[in-house]
C-alpha cells in the first residue's frame, strides 16, 4: 500500500513552497486543483495531456513534499488536493497573490 508522506502544517516552508511553484507546469497544476474546488486525480489536474506520467508522477511528488497538496488514493487513483487552509495559515494571502499574477 502507497503511503503518501506529507508535512505538517508547522512544517511547511516558504522557501519550498515558492520553489514548487516556480515551475510553470506545477504552478498550472495548483491552479488547476484550487479552480476545481475538490480532489481531483492526477491526470485530470494535469496541465497538458502529453505530459509523460514519470514528470506528471515528480510534479506532484514535490507539491506533496513541500506541504502545498495533500493526496488520497482511492482504488488505484491517486486524488490530490491543495492544503490551502494550511497554506493560508503558515501564510496569509500567498496563494491568493502569487495565483493573481501567474500569468502576467
Amino acid at each position: 500500500m502507497v503511503q503518501f508522506v506529507h508535512p505538517a502544517r508547522e512544517d511547511i516552508l516558504l522557501a519550498g513552497v515558492l520553489a514548487a511553484l516556480a515551475d510553470p507546469m506545477r504552478l498550472r497544476i495548483v491552479k488547476a486543483l484550487l479552480q476545481e474546488g475538490d480532489c481531483m486525480s492526477c491526470a485530470a489536474a494535469a496541465p497538458c495531456p502529453d505530459i509523460p506520467k514519470s514528470t506528471l508522477s515528480n510534479h506532484f511528488r514535490v507539491l506533496r513534499e513541500v506541504g502545498l497538496i495533500r493526496t488520497t488514493k482511492k482504488g488505484v487513483e491517486h486524488r490530490n488536493v491543495v492544503r490551502e487552509a494550511d497554506i493560508n495559515a503558515r501564510f496569509p494571502g500567498l496563494l491568493k497573490a502569487i495565483l493573481k499574477h501567474a500569468d502576467e
